[in-house]
């Protein structure tokens, strides 16, 4: 059988864009015992695939000439392994690809409904909910009353952050980039307050919107987000850092106040869904219940065909996206 695959073929020097790539056909080899053949229907691209570009993370630089690592979620063709049939859906760590042979051991089976369809297994009942419950609740331990600052609001994973601090009782300040983001935030989520970072600076938004302080940031931007949370925090404040966009394809900025961490004696924390996996099934049965009652809501923002994947995942860096990023293969014949 005949697929698409996109591929990274040379390493950024200065701007990221669509010329580090490559769309290529490739014959998919039939599974062998173990493994699994799987259509994708939604691949996945996230703010933290961006710096594997280059370099190693907590997860290998891409290699030049193979496909881009990402989870995905699709339909099994054909099955070697127990306990899955072809027809069944799954999510798994196929990467850009049409079709993907996959180890079943790391796919997920998942059983998507008429009101929660499979995509929703790429954000908010998978990797992006986790990670905003374990910065929330782990990290962050939002109370009622507190005062919580999410940055990067209208993200896959600040969405969930900011309507999960909702949840527990917490006044919730939102920031993004735009008139469509921040009205969605004021609009359809309901945040006690919006922030527009393109219209005017962070920090002073920042303290008209939390004159008394902030207890919590929860951030995603790093830069000058993180500079304006550490003038506004209360003493005993604590900073969940799940990210720092801001830096991503670009030289990344520190604080120059980053004193304050002593002066108040702030708690800032980095952390890796990765290190939390234990509470993945506990964490879906939240979120699900929460997205089948209208309490969650995490819009998508799509890419039509296998070969949109590069200008979706270029879109973080601009700010295009609403809510979760996806591309939808276009299937074809694979005779």
């Amino acid at each position: 059988m005949i697929s698409r695959e996109v591929q990274l073929v040379r390493r950024p020097a200065g701007t990221v864009d669509e010329s580090l790539f490559r769309v290529v056909e490739v014959d998919v080899p039939a599974p062998q015992d173990g493994e699994l053949l799987v259509r994708s229907v939604a691949l996945s691209a996230d703010p933290s695939m961006i710096p594997r570009l280059s370099v190693d993370t907590y997860a290998p630089a891409f290699v030049l000439g193979e496909a881009i690592e990402s989870r995905a979620v699709g339909q099994v063709v054909e099955s070697r392994a127990e306990g899955l049939a072809a027809g069944d859906w799954v999510v798994h760590g196929g990467g850009w690809r049409e079709l993907a042979v996959v180890d079943a051991a790391t796919a997920r089976q998942i059983h998507p409904s008429a009101d929660i369809g499979p995509e929703a297994s790429l954000h908010a009942l998978g990797a992006s909910g986790l990670t905003a419950a374990v910065g929330i609740d782990v990290v962050a331990q939002v109370q009622p009353g507190d005062v919580v600052w999410v940055s990067a609001a209208a993200g896959s994973v600040g969405l969930v952050a900011a309507q999960l601090a909702q949840a527990r009782g917490a006044r919730v300040i939102g920031s993004a980039g735009g008139r469509e983001k921040t009205a969605y935030l004021s609009e359809e989520v309901g945040l006690d307050a919006v922030l527009d970072h393109r219209e005017g600076g962070i920090a002073d938004q920042l303290a008209a919107a939390a004159p008394e302080g902030l207890d919590v940031y929860f951030d995603n931007v790093g830069g000058d987000h993180l500079t304006a949370a550490l003038d506004q925090l209360k003493v005993g404040g604590r900073i969940a850092a799940c990210g720092m966009i801001s830096g991503y394809g670009r030289p990344q900025t520190g604080p120059a106040n980053i004193a304050n961490v002593i002066i108040r004696r702030i708690r800032l924390e980095g952390f890796l869904v990765t290190d939390h996996l234990d509470r993945a099934p506990a964490v879906e049965a939240e979120l699900r219940e929460l997205m089948t009652g209208g309490r969650l809501r995490v819009p998508v923002t799509a890419f039509d065909g296998i070969e949109q994947a590069p200008a979706a995942l270029l879109s973080l860096l601009r700010g295009g996206n609403l809510g979760k990023t996806i591309v939808r293969p276009v299937q074809r014949s694979t005779a």
